[in-house]
């Protein structure tokens, strides 16, 4: 790692939330508003980069799950560039640059490269969309803790281990988290049956805290069936655990009054 040149410019990973714009911490909005260069995800909403300063230079470089991206080695090498050109990088990311936000990689690079760097944390997508539909991750009469686990794995890396996550979640009374998992729905249902009841409570929450907010609930014998026949794609969080029971609960009765008042007007 080299030493901080105080000459170069800084870059600065900024959390963006989920999208919805009041969700940004204070301090992002000061971070977005003071970049001269910003580099900004596709999950980042327009709303967001209202509060650049409007001599900003924006890149897009988009990166979303199972999509097609710009290669994070050139976001690399362009936070590097654009700071030892002495400009003030925001490197802005959609939910929280720590949580499968690829900050690690990119905080190794520009250390070894000498460019000083900081990190301003925002709200995980994870955490948005259990807020969405007010269930509790940690709700103490069903979870004990919490995973945050991604369904897709880097190329080459054969992925998360479902059957194992499955009986320790079982075992430990865990809520599990899942990140881009809609293309992998199918196997991961399979998988995590091998360790965890079928009727296991899941919730799907595409678009958590955005206007276009869409959320469904199911069994885990049903996941893979839900998303083909409610046809949610990315970018879509998977909640499971027992913590979701009173929610499906809820929704089922719900959708119970609703055939009944159809009844009633039909035979009325």
């Amino acid at each position: 790692m080299k030493i901080n040149n105080p000459r170069l410019g800084l870059v600065t990973l900024v959390g963006a939330g989920p999208g919805d714009p009041e969700l940004l911490t204070l301090k992002a909005v000061k971070a977005i508003h003071a970049a001269t260069v910003l580099l900004v995800d596709d999950l980042v909403s327009d709303e967001v980069l209202l509060h650049a300063n409007p001599n900003a230079r924006i890149v897009h470089v988009g990166k979303r799950g199972g999509c097609a991206s710009t290669p994070q080695s050139f976001i690399e090498k362009l936070m590097v560039s654009e700071a030892q050109r002495g400009e003030q990088v925001v490197r802005l990311k959609g939910g929280d640059p720590f949580i499968f936000g690829r900050a690690g990689e990119e905080i190794e690079a520009l250390q070894a490269a000498g460019i000083r760097v900081q990190v301003v944390n925002g709200i995980s997508s994870g955490l948005a969309a259990m807020g969405s539909i007010n269930v509790s991750l940690t709700h103490r009469e069903h979870a004990h803790g919490v995973v945050f686990v991604t369904g897709h794995a880097k190329p080459g890396d054969t992925g998360t281990d479902w059957r194992a996550l499955a009986k320790t979640a079982a075992q430990a009374k865990l809520t599990l988290v899942i990140y881009m998992g809609v293309s992998g729905a199918a196997h991961i249902q399979s998988e995590l049956l091998q360790g965890l009841a079928h009727n296991t409570p899941v919730a799907i929450i595409q678009h958590a805290s955005l206007k276009n907010e869409r959320h469904v609930a199911c069994t885990l014998d049903q996941l893979h069936e839900t998303l083909t026949k409610e046809r949610l794609g990315s970018p879509s969080v998977i909640v499971i655990g027992q913590v979701l029971q009173s929610f499906l609960n809820q929704l089922a009765h719900e959708a119970q009054t609703v055939a009944m008042e159809a009844l009633k007007q039909d035979s009325a």
